[in-house]
């Protein structure tokens, strides 16, 4: 039995296969993948793509879907091993995924981090408890990295530029009127260097640099690709004859859960929106977000409604990627 937590357990060959599958959905919406059988949504936060493209693509594949709201529609959840439940946790993850696992052939969790202590968060504790007791597959619906998003960009890069690989790519930050999660950008570099592309991040300033271990991770698979992977703050050369921009707002990690501090290098960001006077320093890149996207605020209208942005054929893919991953993780389930 297999989880699907993060593409960094997953080969290039592997995603590409359902990459490769997604495309055949695309062409052939239905199946019947999982006939008799049924998924747990479990949403500890918002969504709107999420939800709607695996509740629609259980139906697809001939399953049923159950939404459950964990923000109030179910009981609080504890994750901690030993805890004294004395607080307003009603109920264990022990017994919370083991009952989810006698109902259904799969577990889908959407849990961003909390902002209170990044050292903890980094270890993604709620999903991973769900994985470790869970006796069916487990499928992240966005933690502290997005692997479904990260197969419906590679998709409609592919579709758009051919084979990525040694096709140069930056992730830059872009502003936004508060911090958000690293899951996204996470997920980029991941998902950019395993496919063999030259990865250039752009940041505002230091702080920007997103957790070691997805740097690393970056560096080692472009290592390995033959590719480069750089850190810049330059704007210019950082759009220098890139092919890909992909566009994304994080908070900085060492101002994790004390945002106050992190308001003067906030303001370094101010000129990162995308805009039409960026793009014209590229390769006549393609260039994406994962939505939800503020207009004008980090990408230009100008650019947003050009034929170069590909944000909606990556969303809509990922209906298919997920229906990929369904399939292939529910014929190895235990159900």
């Amino acid at each position: 039995m297999r989880h699907f937590l993060s593409t960094a357990d997953w080969s290039r060959q592997e995603l590409q296969a359902l990459i490769d599958r997604a495309r055949e959905f695309r062409k052939s919406p239905q199946g019947d993948a999982l006939k008799g059988k049924s998924i747990a949504l479990v949403f500890f936060n918002p969504s709107l793509r999420t939800r709607t493209s695996f509740d629609l693509g259980a139906h697809q594949l001939g399953g049923h879907a159950i939404v459950l709201d964990a923000r109030g529609g179910t009981w609080p959840v504890e994750f901690e091993d030993g805890a004294v439940m004395d607080g307003t946790a009603e109920e264990h993850v022990k017994e919370a995924a083991r009952v989810l696992s006698s109902y259904v052939d799969l577990i889908a969790i959407r849990c961003f981090p909390k902002f209170e202590n990044w050292t903890a968060e980094r270890e993604d504790p709620l999903i991973e408890a769900y994985a470790k007791y869970a006796t069916v597959p487990v499928i992240n619906m966005e933690t502290i990295v997005h692997p479904c998003q990260e197969l419906a960009h590679m998709m409609a890069l592919q579709d758009e530029i051919g084979d990525v690989a040694g096709r140069n790519y930056l992730l830059t930050w872009v502003p936004h009127p508060k911090p958000l999660n690293t899951a996204v950008a996470n997920s980029s570099l991941l998902i950019a260097s395993k496919f063999g592309m030259n990865v250039r991040l752009l940041i505002p300033d230091e702080v920007y640099r997103l957790d070691a271990r997805y740097m690393d991770a970056a560096k080692s698979f472009c290592d390995q690709a033959g590719a480069s992977f750089t850190v810049h703050s330059d704007i210019a050369e950082a759009y220098d004859n890139v092919d890909v921009v992909y566009a994304k707002s994080w908070g900085a990690l060492p101002f994790f859960g004390q945002w106050e501090g992190e308001a003067p290098y906030r303001a370094k960001g101010a000129g990162f929106m995308i805009d039409d006077a960026k793009m014209a320093m590229t390769n006549n890149a393609r260039v994406s977000h994962c939505l939800p996207m503020r207009r004008n605020v980090k990408i230009a209208d100008s650019v947003v409604d050009s034929k170069n942005f590909i944000g909606l054929a990556e969303a809509e893919n990922r209906l298919h990627v997920q229906k990929a991953i369904m399939e292939t993780l529910v014929a190895g389930g235990t159900n």
